[in-house]
């Protein structure tokens, strides 16, 4: 029999990224586990396969990936290329959450840069670069306030 390598809580946790009381909730609502408990001790004791169940959720996290999302895409796994399209649909939603996200992200960039030039212009008392500034921040408010919806 092959030998399977077990760790602990704060090994998993470490590798993964993932903070203990995660890994344990993870576990409660079925997206991690069941975890093998020592008989002696009660401490959970995590197979490799389940370290890397952790790695993939952690990913998932990080990305922003809500619970169900994480369900589905974990029991789709071990589905493979049959669940292929569902994984690709589920990763492309989040996607294009993310573009939404960075778009909003670049507009807020824009209003800081253009109001930092704004007081730049003016801590140099630079009439000319301030008025720049302002045309700037006009064009920049409509997108701004867009953000706010």
């Amino acid at each position: 029999m092959v030998p399977v390598t077990t760790w602990t809580i704060q090994d998993v946790s470490r590798q993964s990224g993932l903070p203990e009381p995660t890994l344990r909730y993870y576990e409660e609502v079925g997206l991690l586990g069941p975890i093998h408990r020592d008989e002696r001790s009660g401490h959970r004791r995590y197979a490799d396969g389940d370290l890397d169940d952790a790695q993939v959720l952690a990913c998932l996290r990080a990305m922003g990936i809500g619970i169900e999302d994480m369900r589905t895409y974990q029991a789709n796994r071990s589905r493979g290329r049959a669940a292929a399209a569902e994984q690709r649909d589920i990763l492309l939603r989040h996607a294009a959450r993310v573009e939404e996200q960075i778009e909003t992200l670049r507009v807020h960039l824009d209003y800081l840069r253009v109001k930092a030039t704004l007081w730049q212009a003016r801590d140099h008392g630079d009439p000319v670069a301030e008025e720049a500034a302002r045309a700037a921040l006009h064009d920049v408010l409509p997108r701004l306030q867009e953000t706010f919806r």
